[in-house]
Protein backbone atom coordinates (compact mmCIF):
# COMPACT_ATOMS: atom_id res chain seq x y z
CA UNK A 1 0.00 0.00 0.00
CA UNK A 2 1.17 3.69 -0.70
CA UNK A 3 1.79 6.69 1.39
CA UNK A 4 -1.41 7.76 -0.13
CA UNK A 5 -3.30 5.09 0.62
CA UNK A 6 -2.22 4.47 3.98
CA UNK A 7 -2.99 8.20 4.51
CA UNK A 8 -6.68 7.84 3.17
CA UNK A 9 -7.07 4.49 5.06
CA UNK A 10 -6.18 6.14 8.40
CA UNK A 11 -7.77 9.51 8.06
CA UNK A 12 -10.89 7.07 8.06
CA UNK A 13 -9.91 5.45 11.29
CA UNK A 14 -8.96 8.39 12.76
CA UNK A 15 -12.49 10.04 12.05
CA UNK A 16 -14.94 7.02 12.94
CA UNK A 17 -12.68 5.87 16.56
CA UNK A 18 -12.25 9.21 17.46
CA UNK A 19 -8.40 7.93 18.28
CA UNK A 20 -6.48 10.18 21.19
CA UNK A 21 -2.99 11.54 20.43
CA UNK A 22 -0.09 9.83 21.53
CA UNK A 23 1.55 12.64 23.60
CA UNK A 24 5.60 12.29 24.17
CA UNK A 25 5.87 9.52 22.00
CA UNK A 26 7.86 9.43 18.66
CA UNK A 27 5.96 7.86 15.41
CA UNK A 28 8.25 5.49 12.98
CA UNK A 29 6.41 6.23 9.92
CA UNK A 30 6.64 8.78 6.87
CA UNK A 31 5.69 12.01 8.00
CA UNK A 32 2.46 12.40 5.75
CA UNK A 33 0.95 9.07 6.94
CA UNK A 34 2.00 9.47 10.62
CA UNK A 35 -0.07 12.80 10.31
CA UNK A 36 -3.11 11.26 8.96
CA UNK A 37 -3.37 9.23 12.10
CA UNK A 38 -3.94 12.29 13.52
CA UNK A 39 -7.01 14.19 14.99
CA UNK A 40 -8.34 17.33 13.22
CA UNK A 41 -6.98 20.41 15.15
CA UNK A 42 -5.38 18.53 17.64
CA UNK A 43 -1.80 20.69 17.80
CA UNK A 44 -0.84 23.82 19.34
CA UNK A 45 2.42 24.44 17.70
CA UNK A 46 4.56 22.28 14.90
CA UNK A 47 8.14 22.57 13.98
CA UNK A 48 9.54 21.17 11.09
CA UNK A 49 13.06 20.70 10.20
CA UNK A 50 12.27 19.07 6.84
CA UNK A 51 15.00 17.70 4.12
CA UNK A 52 16.81 20.62 2.57
CA UNK A 53 17.17 19.33 -0.69
CA UNK A 54 20.80 19.75 -0.79
CA UNK A 55 21.76 19.06 -4.55
CA UNK A 56 25.47 18.37 -3.41
CA UNK A 57 27.51 17.20 -6.03
CA UNK A 58 30.72 14.82 -4.69
CA UNK A 59 32.80 15.07 -1.40
CA UNK A 60 32.91 18.32 -0.35
CA UNK A 61 36.85 18.80 1.13
CA UNK A 62 38.52 20.87 3.23
CA UNK A 63 42.13 22.34 1.69
CA UNK A 64 44.15 20.14 3.43
CA UNK A 65 42.36 17.20 1.55
CA UNK A 66 40.14 15.93 4.76
CA UNK A 67 36.26 15.36 4.04
CA UNK A 68 33.70 17.56 5.72
CA UNK A 69 31.16 15.16 7.26
CA UNK A 70 28.15 16.51 5.12
CA UNK A 71 24.29 16.20 4.34
CA UNK A 72 24.43 13.39 1.98
CA UNK A 73 21.74 10.67 3.49
CA UNK A 74 19.04 9.46 1.02
CA UNK A 75 16.38 11.09 2.79
CA UNK A 76 17.34 14.40 1.85
CA UNK A 77 18.39 13.29 -2.34
CA UNK A 78 14.97 13.77 -4.57
CA UNK A 79 14.38 13.54 -8.33
CA UNK A 80 13.72 17.41 -9.12
CA UNK A 81 12.20 20.16 -7.90
CA UNK A 82 8.72 18.78 -8.79
CA UNK A 83 9.27 15.81 -6.56
CA UNK A 84 10.48 18.15 -3.98
CA UNK A 85 7.50 20.52 -4.37
CA UNK A 86 4.87 17.19 -3.91
CA UNK A 87 6.52 16.29 -1.03
CA UNK A 88 6.09 19.94 0.62
CA UNK A 89 2.88 20.29 -0.51
CA UNK A 90 2.21 16.69 0.89
CA UNK A 91 3.36 16.95 4.27
CA UNK A 92 2.16 20.90 4.63
CA UNK A 93 -1.70 19.92 3.61
CA UNK A 94 -1.80 17.40 6.88
CA UNK A 95 0.17 19.66 8.84
CA UNK A 96 -2.69 22.32 8.20
CA UNK A 97 -5.59 19.60 8.99
CA UNK A 98 -4.27 18.92 11.97
CA UNK A 99 -3.07 22.18 13.72
CA UNK A 100 -5.57 24.02 15.73
CA UNK A 101 -7.24 27.35 14.57
CA UNK A 102 -5.24 29.25 17.03
CA UNK A 103 -2.31 27.29 16.38
CA UNK A 104 1.21 28.15 14.64
CA UNK A 105 4.16 26.44 12.57
CA UNK A 106 7.59 27.21 12.37
CA UNK A 107 9.74 25.44 9.77
CA UNK A 108 13.62 26.33 8.80
CA UNK A 109 15.74 25.91 5.60
CA UNK A 110 18.24 27.16 3.43
CA UNK A 111 18.76 29.01 0.44
CA UNK A 112 18.47 25.65 -1.18
CA UNK A 113 14.74 25.13 -0.53
CA UNK A 114 13.14 27.86 2.05
CA UNK A 115 12.00 30.11 -0.80
CA UNK A 116 10.09 26.84 -2.37
CA UNK A 117 8.67 25.95 0.79
CA UNK A 118 7.93 29.01 1.41
CA UNK A 119 5.65 29.74 -1.41
CA UNK A 120 3.73 26.23 -0.87
CA UNK A 121 3.17 27.51 2.49
CA UNK A 122 0.97 30.60 1.38
CA UNK A 123 -0.53 28.25 -1.51
CA UNK A 124 -1.73 26.33 1.51
CA UNK A 125 -3.35 28.80 2.87
CA UNK A 126 -1.56 29.52 5.84
CA UNK A 127 -0.83 33.44 6.58
CA UNK A 128 2.87 34.43 7.32
CA UNK A 129 3.77 36.00 10.69
CA UNK A 130 7.77 36.55 10.84
CA UNK A 131 10.62 35.22 9.06
CA UNK A 132 13.38 34.82 10.87
CA UNK A 133 17.24 34.61 10.45
CA UNK A 134 19.25 32.40 12.61
CA UNK A 135 22.54 34.20 12.13
CA UNK A 136 25.25 31.64 12.96
CA UNK A 137 27.94 32.53 15.20
CA UNK A 138 30.14 29.92 13.72
CA UNK A 139 29.07 28.39 10.30
CA UNK A 140 31.20 26.46 8.61
CA UNK A 141 33.78 27.88 5.93
CA UNK A 142 33.39 27.95 2.58
CA UNK A 143 36.21 25.73 1.92
CA UNK A 144 36.74 26.33 -1.90
CA UNK A 145 36.16 30.43 -1.63
CA UNK A 146 33.59 30.64 -4.19
CA UNK A 147 30.82 32.03 -2.64
CA UNK A 148 30.00 33.50 0.49
CA UNK A 149 29.93 31.54 3.54
CA UNK A 150 26.61 30.36 4.63
CA UNK A 151 26.31 31.95 8.14
CA UNK A 152 22.53 31.80 8.40
CA UNK A 153 19.30 29.87 8.02
CA UNK A 154 16.00 31.41 7.29
CA UNK A 155 13.06 30.33 9.65
CA UNK A 156 9.21 30.91 8.58
CA UNK A 157 6.09 31.41 11.32
CA UNK A 158 3.13 31.04 10.08
CA UNK A 159 -0.50 30.96 11.29
CA UNK A 160 -3.47 29.23 9.75
CA UNK A 161 -5.36 32.53 8.66
CA UNK A 162 -4.90 36.49 8.62
CA UNK A 163 -7.51 36.51 11.66
CA UNK A 164 -6.39 33.30 13.56
CA UNK A 165 -5.80 34.33 17.62
CA UNK A 166 -2.58 32.82 18.11
CA UNK A 167 0.16 32.59 21.05
CA UNK A 168 2.56 35.17 21.20
CA UNK A 169 4.54 35.74 24.38
CA UNK A 170 5.40 39.00 23.26
CA UNK A 171 6.79 40.14 26.67
CA UNK A 172 8.17 37.16 27.90
CA UNK A 173 10.39 37.37 24.69
CA UNK A 174 11.25 40.83 25.70
CA UNK A 175 12.05 39.91 29.38
CA UNK A 176 14.32 37.17 27.28
CA UNK A 177 16.05 39.92 25.53
CA UNK A 178 16.94 41.70 28.61
CA UNK A 179 13.52 44.36 28.00
CA UNK A 180 14.53 44.84 24.55
CA UNK A 181 12.00 44.04 21.63
CA UNK A 182 12.92 40.47 20.26
CA UNK A 183 14.03 40.71 17.13
CA UNK A 184 13.67 38.66 14.29
CA UNK A 185 17.81 38.39 13.52
CA UNK A 186 19.27 35.56 16.41
CA UNK A 187 22.35 34.88 16.95
CA UNK A 188 23.44 31.38 18.06
CA UNK A 189 26.29 29.11 17.90
CA UNK A 190 25.51 25.89 15.44
CA UNK A 191 25.35 23.00 17.91
CA UNK A 192 28.56 21.69 18.70
CA UNK A 193 30.18 20.47 22.28
CA UNK A 194 28.42 17.80 24.55
CA UNK A 195 24.90 18.77 22.74
CA UNK A 196 26.10 17.32 19.54
CA UNK A 197 25.38 13.58 19.76
CA UNK A 198 28.18 11.42 18.74
CA UNK A 199 28.27 7.72 18.09
CA UNK A 200 31.74 6.26 17.72
CA UNK A 201 33.04 9.83 17.31
CA UNK A 202 30.79 10.04 14.33
CA UNK A 203 27.78 12.77 14.24
CA UNK A 204 24.54 10.52 14.98
CA UNK A 205 22.85 13.45 12.99
CA UNK A 206 23.90 15.36 10.21
CA UNK A 207 21.79 18.54 10.77
CA UNK A 208 21.01 18.85 14.48
CA UNK A 209 19.68 22.16 15.54
CA UNK A 210 20.72 23.89 18.80
CA UNK A 211 18.81 23.44 21.89
CA UNK A 212 18.63 27.00 22.44
CA UNK A 213 16.86 27.73 18.90
CA UNK A 214 13.75 25.56 19.89
CA UNK A 215 13.68 27.02 23.84
CA UNK A 216 13.76 30.49 22.01
CA UNK A 217 10.29 29.55 19.49
CA UNK A 218 9.04 27.27 22.72
CA UNK A 219 8.96 29.76 25.09
CA UNK A 220 7.10 32.38 22.26
CA UNK A 221 4.69 30.95 21.19
CA UNK A 222 3.48 27.86 23.15
CA UNK A 223 2.21 27.25 26.63
CA UNK A 224 3.19 24.71 29.62
CA UNK A 225 0.83 21.84 28.86
CA UNK A 226 0.47 22.72 24.66
CA UNK A 227 1.21 19.78 22.20
CA UNK A 228 3.96 20.11 19.91
CA UNK A 229 4.24 18.35 16.86
CA UNK A 230 7.64 17.59 14.63
CA UNK A 231 7.36 15.69 11.97
CA UNK A 232 10.64 15.36 10.89
CA UNK A 233 12.10 14.67 14.46
CA UNK A 234 15.47 13.24 14.20
CA UNK A 235 17.76 12.91 17.20
CA UNK A 236 14.78 14.59 19.27
CA UNK A 237 16.06 18.65 19.85
CA UNK A 238 12.02 19.04 20.02
CA UNK A 239 11.04 16.76 22.09
CA UNK A 240 14.05 17.85 24.68
CA UNK A 241 13.34 21.11 25.25
CA UNK A 242 9.79 20.44 25.27
CA UNK A 243 9.84 18.23 28.17
CA UNK A 244 11.68 20.78 30.16
CA UNK A 245 9.47 23.47 29.30
CA UNK A 246 6.59 20.99 30.56
CA UNK A 247 4.95 20.91 26.88
CA UNK A 248 3.67 17.66 25.63
CA UNK A 249 5.57 16.51 22.43
CA UNK A 250 5.10 14.25 19.49
CA UNK A 251 7.73 13.35 17.14
CA UNK A 252 7.74 11.23 13.83
CA UNK A 253 11.06 9.75 12.33
CA UNK A 254 11.25 6.91 10.03
CA UNK A 255 15.66 6.13 10.83
CA UNK A 256 15.68 3.76 13.59
CA UNK A 257 19.23 5.18 14.52
CA UNK A 258 17.74 8.45 15.19
CA UNK A 259 14.51 7.07 17.12
CA UNK A 260 17.08 5.34 19.63
CA UNK A 261 19.52 8.51 20.17
CA UNK A 262 16.40 10.64 20.71
CA UNK A 263 14.86 8.61 23.04
CA UNK A 264 18.01 8.25 25.27
CA UNK A 265 18.47 12.00 24.87
CA UNK A 266 14.60 13.13 26.11
CA UNK A 267 14.58 10.32 28.83
CA UNK A 268 17.89 12.44 30.20
CA UNK A 269 16.36 15.82 29.83
CA UNK A 270 14.76 16.71 33.21
CA UNK A 271 11.40 18.88 33.62
CA UNK A 272 11.78 22.18 35.23
CA UNK A 273 10.57 23.12 38.78
CA UNK A 274 6.88 24.30 38.00
CA UNK A 275 7.91 28.09 39.62
CA UNK A 276 10.69 28.36 37.02
CA UNK A 277 8.74 27.72 34.41
CA UNK A 278 6.32 30.74 34.90
CA UNK A 279 6.71 33.39 32.10
CA UNK A 280 6.89 37.30 32.85
CA UNK A 281 7.19 40.45 31.56
CA UNK A 282 9.45 43.84 32.28
CA UNK A 283 10.17 47.53 31.31
CA UNK A 284 13.80 48.87 29.94
CA UNK A 285 18.00 48.04 30.10
CA UNK A 286 20.28 46.95 27.21
CA UNK A 287 23.96 45.41 28.06
CA UNK A 288 25.60 44.04 25.18
CA UNK A 289 24.42 40.12 25.83
CA UNK A 290 20.86 39.58 26.95
CA UNK A 291 20.67 37.76 30.35
CA UNK A 292 18.52 35.32 28.54
CA UNK A 293 20.93 34.26 26.50
CA UNK A 294 22.51 32.66 29.26
CA UNK A 295 19.43 30.35 29.55
CA UNK A 296 19.17 29.66 26.23
CA UNK A 297 22.33 28.10 26.05
CA UNK A 298 22.33 26.36 29.55
CA UNK A 299 24.96 28.65 30.80
CA UNK A 300 22.37 29.21 33.63
CA UNK A 301 19.73 26.47 34.17
CA UNK A 302 15.81 27.87 34.94
CA UNK A 303 15.25 27.00 38.47
CA UNK A 304 18.95 28.10 39.75
CA UNK A 305 19.19 30.52 42.69
CA UNK A 306 21.38 33.72 42.25
CA UNK A 307 22.44 35.66 45.07
CA UNK A 308 23.79 39.12 45.90
CA UNK A 309 27.85 39.53 46.82
CA UNK A 310 26.73 39.71 50.75
CA UNK A 311 23.89 36.50 50.55
CA UNK A 312 21.26 38.82 51.82
CA UNK A 313 18.91 37.88 49.11
CA UNK A 314 18.23 34.74 46.78
CA UNK A 315 16.78 34.60 43.58
CA UNK A 316 15.40 32.33 41.57
CA UNK A 317 15.88 32.40 37.83
CA UNK A 318 12.70 31.42 35.57
CA UNK A 319 12.61 29.86 32.00
CA UNK A 320 12.18 33.52 30.39
CA UNK A 321 15.10 35.17 31.74
CA UNK A 322 13.28 36.73 34.47
CA UNK A 323 13.63 36.26 38.90
CA UNK A 324 12.03 36.03 41.43
CA UNK A 325 12.37 36.64 44.96
CA UNK A 326 10.82 37.67 48.15
CA UNK A 327 7.39 37.65 46.26
CA UNK A 328 8.70 39.98 44.11
CA UNK A 329 9.60 39.35 39.91
CA UNK A 330 11.52 41.24 37.17
CA UNK A 331 14.48 41.56 35.22
CA UNK A 332 18.18 41.32 37.01
CA UNK A 333 18.31 45.25 37.24
CA UNK A 334 15.03 46.09 38.03
CA UNK A 335 14.78 42.97 41.24
CA UNK A 336 17.98 44.02 42.03
CA UNK A 337 16.80 47.71 42.66
CA UNK A 338 13.77 46.94 44.18
CA UNK A 339 15.15 44.33 46.73
CA UNK A 340 17.80 47.09 47.59
CA UNK A 341 15.25 50.28 47.47
CA UNK A 342 17.63 51.56 44.75
CA UNK A 343 16.06 53.49 42.06
CA UNK A 344 18.41 51.43 39.28
CA UNK A 345 21.01 48.27 39.76
CA UNK A 346 23.44 46.92 37.44
CA UNK A 347 22.51 43.65 37.44
CA UNK A 348 25.24 41.83 36.16
CA UNK A 349 27.74 43.07 39.18
CA UNK A 350 24.50 42.34 41.52
CA UNK A 351 23.47 39.08 41.03
CA UNK A 352 26.35 36.10 41.66
CA UNK A 353 26.46 32.29 41.21
CA UNK A 354 27.79 29.72 43.14
CA UNK A 355 30.25 27.26 42.16
CA UNK A 356 33.07 24.93 43.89
CA UNK A 357 34.94 28.15 43.77
CA UNK A 358 32.87 30.14 45.66
CA UNK A 359 30.64 32.85 44.49
CA UNK A 360 30.87 34.50 41.19
CA UNK A 361 29.30 37.86 39.61
CA UNK A 362 26.77 36.65 36.44
CA UNK A 363 28.74 39.17 34.99
CA UNK A 364 31.50 36.05 34.69
CA UNK A 365 29.01 34.08 32.48
CA UNK A 366 28.44 36.95 30.03
CA UNK A 367 31.90 36.67 29.42
CA UNK A 368 32.01 33.40 28.39
CA UNK A 369 29.36 33.78 26.25
CA UNK A 370 30.93 36.39 24.61
CA UNK A 371 33.83 34.24 24.33
CA UNK A 372 31.84 31.07 23.00
CA UNK A 373 29.92 33.26 20.34
CA UNK A 374 32.25 35.14 18.82
CA UNK A 375 33.40 34.31 14.97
Amino acid sequence: MGVMERVSTRKKAVADSGVRLPLDRILMDDCVAAMASLPDKSIDMIFADPPYNLQLGGDLLRPDGSQVDAVDDDWDKFDSFAAYDKFTKAWLKEARRILKDNGTIWVIGSYHNIFRVGAAIQDEGYWILNDIVWRKSNPMPNFKGTRFTNAHETLIWASKSEKARYTFNYRAMKTLNDELQMRSDWLFPICGGQERLKRGGVKVHPTQKPEALLYRIMLACTKPGDVVLDPFFGTGTTGAVARRLKRHWIGIEREANYIEAAQERIEAALPLDESAVVTMQSPKAQPKVPFGALIETGMLKPGALLMDSKRRWRATVRADGSLEAEGATGSIHKLGATLQGAPSCNGWTFWHFEDADGLKPIDALRQNYILATEP
